[in-house]
């Protein structure tokens, strides 16, 4: 039984970033998405931040933008750049969320604080 099997959070979200893109496994988005989850509901912000991702992109989950929300908020209010960047983009864009400007740069200077400027696939930090 490898350490994700037994819970670690940080191997959960190591194995979904492997499944994603395929490095060392066959690339499998559902069981990105599956370990994602995993490490998500135990809090791990970079899991959170990759399954909103999936679910912003329609990979290995259906498409929905209030679940890509959902979890970007979560890793986000945990101080996550790549998510609090993510926010900003579906502010600017009105994705999930009415569209709101004032928001958007919030959550953008939040992200360039810490060096942020632009999403990324899942678990690019």
């Amino acid at each position: 039984m490898c350490r994700a099997e037994r819970g670690d959070v940080n191997a959960q979200s190591d194995l979904a970033r492997l499944y994603y893109y395929g490095q060392g496994v066959p690339q499998d988005y559902a069981e990105a998405a599956r370990w994602y989850r995993e490490a998500a509901d135990q809090g791990n912000a970079k899991a959170q931040y990759g399954l909103g991702f999936m679910y912003h992109e329609g990979k290995g989950v259906p498409q929905d933008s209030s679940h890509a929300l959902y979890w970007s908020r979560k890793a986000a209010d945990q101080g996550y750049a790549d998510a609090q960047d993510a926010l900003g983009h579906m502010y600017s864009e009105g994705k999930g969320v009415p569209r709101d400007n004032a928001e958007a740069a919030r959550w953008f200077r939040k992200a360039a604080k810490q060096g942020t400027s632009t999403p990324g696939a899942p678990s690019a930090r």
